[in-house]
């Protein structure tokens, strides 16, 4: 990583943080700013269209608003935040898909707006972050001593995954994730494929959820866990019997659930048995996870997942047939890429990349910490 053009990022977050802190309202910022670290909020994250705390899209003026694009915009790729504000869009897309019908208790169940921006302690001091998360987005930034710590974890999600456009083309954020995964797998040969498949039924959600840390003996958290305040009544009711006929559709059961549970040693198939050309697919499929951060980031990111990579494995479960539903996961010593296309008949995506050791920062802070006391 050219350290200069890193730290050039961090003052252009510290920047746009500023500017923004500085043009709420005294109630506003006391929604949006939250002392650093203030470790149980600001390691509690969402993907889903709960709420994520922090000051929404709602509240802002347009001028604010574009502030928020801008610090989402620091923090990314043109490519990942090209990706990230479609996401965003597709709301809108997955609204009129169900209905334009009101659910999870809000006046508009799917809501473009309903982003939630919130800064961790004052940017540009030695030690601050901060992450914009709702529906299909959850981004997390850790700036320690000028520099951008940790990106991570980062999720990206498309429902649809798949949409139509004029002229027969499609709408697919996220495709690479899947068709360079699936490449990936059908290049392998019988051996390596009875390998590299741990399960032929996948997982209704991410193995590893919305967790703060990743923990051994892991496995999918039911539905209603993965929001901020549980269901409880007829809604809870509703959101059971949803993952329950998911998981009859599918034929989960424990067998599969004990085949993909989270464990430190990783399932699948070793990136050093990979013939050359495999190995390259594999690369071009990290890159669609290291590559969401901006370019001044994704090189030293990069340089972690290299510098391990005989160590990675990929590991995949359900169909290998396109439209059917699928999961697959890629994990090393400095990274977990994880992928789950399950609902919808395989036109739902989740994604995320974390590191399994520096989420939040957790290497150094959790050291400062431990050397406090």
């Amino acid at each position: 990583m050219n350290t200069s053009s890193a730290s050039a990022t961090a003052r252009a977050m510290a920047e746009i943080g500023g500017e923004l802190l500085n043009g709420l309202t005294a109630e506003q910022r006391a929604v949006a700013n939250l002392p650093f670290p203030s470790e149980d909020e600001r390691r509690k994250w969402f993907y889903t269209p709960t709420d994520h705390g922090g000051l929404t899209l709602h509240s802002l003026s347009p001028a604010q608003h574009r502030l928020v694009m801008q610090l989402l915009d620091s923090g990314l790729s043109r490519a990942g935040y090209v990706t990230a504000s479609t996401i965003m869009g597709l709301e809108n897309v997955l609204d009129q898909l169900e209905g334009w019908g009101a659910m999870w208790n809000f006046p508009r169940g799917r809501d473009p707006l309903r982003y939630f921006l919130r800064i961790f302690g004052d940017p540009g001091s030695t030690q601050w972050g901060w992450r914009l998360g709702g529906h299909h987005v959850s981004v997390h930034f850790t700036v320690l001593n000028g520099e951008v710590h940790s990106g991570t974890p980062c999720f990206l999600g498309a429902d649809p995954a798949s949409s139509p456009l004029l002229g027969g083309q499609h709408l697919r954020p996220l495709g690479a994730c899947e068709d360079l995964a699936r490449e990936l797998l059908l290049s392998f040969d019988e051996q390596q494929q009875r390998v590299a498949i741990v399960s032929d039924v996948p997982p209704t959600d991410l193995v590893t959820a919305n967790r703060p840390d990743l923990v051994d003996g892991d496995g999918p958290l039911r539905l209603a866990k993965v929001w901020r305040n549980e269901f409880t009544g007829e809604l809870l009711d509703v959101v059971e019997r949803v993952q329950d006929a998911e998981e009859a559709k599918i034929g989960w059961s424990r067998e599969h659930h004990d085949a993909l549970v989270f464990t430190t040693a990783p399932k699948g198939l070793a990136a050093s048995t990979f013939t050359s050309s495999q190995r390259e697919i594999l690369k071009s499929l990290l890159h669609t996870y290291v590559g969401r951060v901006h370019d001044s980031l994704a090189d030293a990111e990069w340089a972690k997942v290299q510098a391990s990579f005989d160590s990675l494995h990929f590991a995949w479960a359900g169909s290998t047939q396109v439209g059917r539903p699928h999961y697959y996961r890629v994990q090393g010593p400095r990274l977990l890429a994880e992928y789950d296309n399950i609902t919808r008949d395989g036109n739902h995506v989740h994604t995320v990349w974390r590191d399994p050791v520096a989420d939040f920062g957790s290497d150094v802070l959790g050291r400062h910490h431990r050397d406090a006391h």
